[in-house]
């Protein structure tokens, strides 16, 4: 199969959702193998962790390719990086709060030090944040993005039906995003 360089990243994925040929997908993650191990390294600090990461974003983008429609990958990408690597820090120890929606500054906004402590600001934050969403909520946002549940796993692991997990998500990701917003705007 040729490159297609012509294409865009949405006439690619429309090829695959159509056909269900992965060499669409190898084309599109090729694409983003420069911008995958920079993130990566930006994180990681070691080359070879940082490609083994690419290949492992590369196997969980396939794999969640097959299971989900994605409008906008080059972001979609990037936060499947970022989450595994900051999930791959957090099991080495070096961070231990919730890593989900936290915003982490542009690449060159601050130096390495301040970075660090801005992260480790956000994750405090957002680990009181996910204390001040009630049970079903945080049992739910838990569960989903921080143990990568699907919709049904939860379901089937709590008593709750597909529309209660589905709105316990998206209103404790609006909680959690007023909370950490109010918190930033007073400091």
């Amino acid at each position: 199969m040729q490159q297609h360089p012509h294409k865009t990243d949405s006439e690619l994925l429309a090829h695959y959702y159509s056909d269900g040929n992965t060499e669409w997908l190898g084309i599109i993650l090729q694409r983003y193998t420069s911008l995958l191990l920079g993130v990566c390294l930006k994180y990681l600090k070691n080359e070879d962790d940082a490609k083994d990461a690419v290949q492992q974003v590369f196997f969980k983008a396939l794999g969640e390719l097959q299971k989900y429609e994605v409008a906008y990958f080059k972001s979609w990408l990037y936060m499947i990086a970022k989450n595994y690597c900051l999930m791959k820090l957090r099991n080495k120890g070096k961070i231990t709060a919730p890593l989900n929606d936290v915003s982490l500054p542009a690449e060159n906004d601050l130096d390495s030090k301040e970075s660090q402590q801005l992260v480790e600001q956000n994750l405090t934050l957002l680990e009181k944040a996910l204390l001040q969403l009630n049970i079903e909520q945080r049992n739910c946002i838990t569960l989903f993005y921080l143990e990568k549940k699907a919709y049904q796993d939860i379901v089937n692991s709590t008593n709750y039906t597909l529309m209660q997990v589905k709105s316990h998500i998206q209103n404790g990701k609006r909680n959690l995003k007023i909370y950490m917003d109010s918190k930033h705007n007073n400091e």
